[in-house]
């Protein structure tokens, strides 16, 4: 094998130590050596390790943690059509409870020649998780884009909403409508979209209603971003007097809806709800839901943007991509209700209406 080693390194003009570090799939070599170390094993006629043979120039791969959420389905629509368009074949890989993890779906899109994978709301968004799993990726020579949540360890391209300025959008909404005691509902706290929206949430807070950041640090519940998770979270917020609910997910927000309904609640009589996403059909839902509009589109040309580059051999800029919201105004919201108001005045039920309203 040193023998093996030693003519590789110098058929390619480099290092014994670099030519293992390519075979291994190891990161630390720049793109350029990588390809004279892998010229160099077929002028030498060796034939290369499975990982590191010719990548297909008509998959890419996208994981998502699941399609329950229609968020997910939306991303996966939208960056199917955008590789599509430019002669590529997308592979939908899911995780599922109890099934394939990340990893797993990783390591299979990459057996099977991927020319590139996008990730959506993965591993990269958990603080806690092992950032390496990424770098030993670009060692193997397989480019990707990260989709919601940040890591500065990370080499790659990312694409993300403005959590912070999604959350001041609803704050500054429910405020203009008299209401004070506004609750935050939210995922596990490890998760960096929900790092940031705590950030917009306690900035607004102070700043809208001049709230203290610790008081509006206890209007802050986590829970699952889930339907139960956001029906768990409502209950604690509504038990300290939260007349509104701002929500990490549409999802956590019918948790919201449903939650306050089973306390003889009515939405938004009683309580107001904000979600975000604007999954597909939550316009529909009863009553329509107010929520953040997440800019899926843009957002999901640009991944796929940003990843050709990659592919082609222009990488994009290896930072974060940040894509303003909308706060999209529909039957979920609406005055305080007198009888809880801080002033202890009365106000007239607003009229609901059909139609959104889009703020930016």
């Amino acid at each position: 094998m040193t023998a093996r080693l030693a003519d590789i390194a110098t058929q390619a003009g480099v290092s014994e130590a670099t030519v293992s570090r390519v075979l291994n799939g190891k990161p630390g070599v720049a793109a350029s050596t990588r390809q004279l170390v892998l010229a160099a094993l077929d002028v030498l006629g060796y034939e290369r390790p499975v990982r590191l043979r010719q990548r297909s120039e008509g998959l890419v791969g996208l994981i998502t943690p699941e399609l329950d959420n229609p968020i997910f389905p939306a991303f996966a629509q939208v960056i199917g059509q955008a590789l599509t368009r430019q002669g590529y074949t997308p592979v939908l890989a899911t995780q599922t409870p109890g099934g394939s993890t990340e990893d797993e779906l990783t390591e299979m899109l990459v057996d099977r020649g991927v020319a590139g994978i996008i990730f959506v709301s993965g591993l990269h968004a958990d603080t806690s998780a092992d950032m390496q799993r990424y770098e030993r990726l670009r060692g193997q020579g397989v480019p990707f884009v990260l989709i919601n949540g940040f890591s500065s360890k990370v080499r790659a391209p990312f694409v993300s909403p403005d959590d912070r300025a999604a959350v001041k959008l609803a704050v500054t909404h429910l405020a203009a409508l008299g209401h004070r005691r506004i609750g935050l509902a939210l995922g596990p706290k490890r998760y960096v979209p929900v790092q940031r929206k705590i950030e917009g949430f306690l900035l607004s807070m102070r700043e809208q209603l001049g709230v203290a950041e610790a008081e509006a640090g206890r209007l802050v519940e986590h829970s699952l971003f889930s339907l139960e998770g956001g029906q768990a979270a409502a209950a604690a917020l509504i038990d300290r007097g939260c007349t509104a609910v701002v929500c990490a997910s549409d999802m956590m927000a019918l948790g919201v809806v449903r939650a306050a309904r089973q306390r003889g609640l009515e939405v938004p009589r009683d309580v107001s709800v904000v979600g975000f996403d604007d999954s597909p059909l939550i316009a529909f839902t009863d009553p329509p839901l107010t929520t953040i509009r997440q800019p899926v589109q843009s957002m999901g040309q640009a991944a796929v943007r940003a990843l050709l580059e990659e592919i082609g051999g222009t990488p994009a800029p290896h930072s974060e991509f940040v894509f303003l919201p909308e706060l999209v105004v529909r039957g979920s919201t609406a005055s305080v209700p007198g009888p809880r108001r801080d002033s202890g005045t009365t106000v007239t039920k607003s009229t609901q209406s059909g139609e959104d309203q889009t703020w930016g």
